[in-house]
């Protein structure tokens, strides 16, 4: 898997965040870095460069000079920062299918969420909407970036699966919902939907009281993972959402604000498959 996504020193977001996770469940992963930050800028103050987008696509041109891009089944991308990097991207995902027509883009379309609205230049939600999600396989938004995408505002069950319908006809086959937040849900719960080929499934879990950046990161890297393994969404769902939910309880349990990634690698290497995956219609 090539993965182009930022990196941090402190902390796990970007490829510091999908990297571990995706070698703990045994995928090769070549992470690309678009920045070199000391920490994530949540924090208000970080240092550190942000990689140029001809550097990056110097590094993505080494990669296939070795000849390794017929290996590559998956492109997996995050926050972009700007169009160049968003070019440099659709660039490397046009060389890898080109090279191996199996291998599919996974990007998750990082723009906000519904806590903090849109935080990314205005630019973004453009290039992601008309150049960057058409070019997609599978895309993990959550509620807020979906309804952001499709220009819907997705509220309930049906207008969610609606609204992925709507980006589903943009492009992308397959679309996991990271975070669904219907008004009808038991008090304390939220869900995650996933939707592939003919069907769909969701999972409801308890909703931790805690925000954890980084968290979406994991869980595009290893709902892609288990999908290309096992080839079933209802699956890597379950998967996922067991893995993140008891990364996010360590978390939480730590009082730290950093994820608990190393510590919780049994739980990503070893899903608890606590949760029941619901298949819909």
């Amino acid at each position: 898997m090539l993965s182009i996504q930022s990196s941090v020193a402190y902390g796990h977001v970007g490829n510091s965040a999908a990297v571990f996770p995706l070698q703990r469940l045994g995928v090769e992963v070549w992470p690309v870095h678009t920045v070199n930050f000391s920490n994530h800028t949540g924090y208000g103050a970080w240092r550190g460069p942000l990689l140029a987008a001809d550097d990056v696509r110097e590094v993505i041109t080494g990669v296939e000079e070795r000849d390794a891009m017929p290996e590559v089944d998956a492109v997996l991308s995050g926050y972009q920062g700007g169009e160049a990097i968003g070019d440099v991207i659709l660039d490397a995902v046009a060389r890898v299918k080109a090279a191996n027509p199996s291998a599919i883009y996974a990007c998750d379309p990082v723009m906000g969420n519904a806590t903090s609205g849109c935080f990314v230049h205005p630019a973004i939600p453009v290039l992601l909407r008309e150049r960057v999600v058409p070019k997609a396989d599978l895309i993990t938004p959550n509620q807020f970036e979906l309804g952001f995408l499709t220009q819907t505002q997705p509220e309930s069950l049906e207008d969610t699966l609606a609204s992925v319908e709507r980006a589903r006809e943009m492009g992308p086959s397959t679309v996991l919902v990271t975070s669904v937040l219907r008004p009808d849900r038991p008090e304390g719960t939220i869900e995650m939907l996933a939707v592939h080929g003919d069907g769909a499934w969701i999972v409801q879990t308890p909703q931790l009281p805690m925000k954890a950046n980084g968290s979406g990161d994991v869980t595009a890297a290893l709902f892609t993972a288990h999908l290309l393994e096992t080839g079933d969404a209802g699956v890597a769902l379950g998967r996922t959402v067991s893995s993140v939910f008891d990364l996010l309880q360590r978390t939480l349990d730590s009082g730290r604000r950093e994820l608990q990634l190393v510590q919780s690698q049994e739980e990503i290497a070893h899903p608890r498959m606590q949760f029941e995956v619901q298949q819909l219609g």
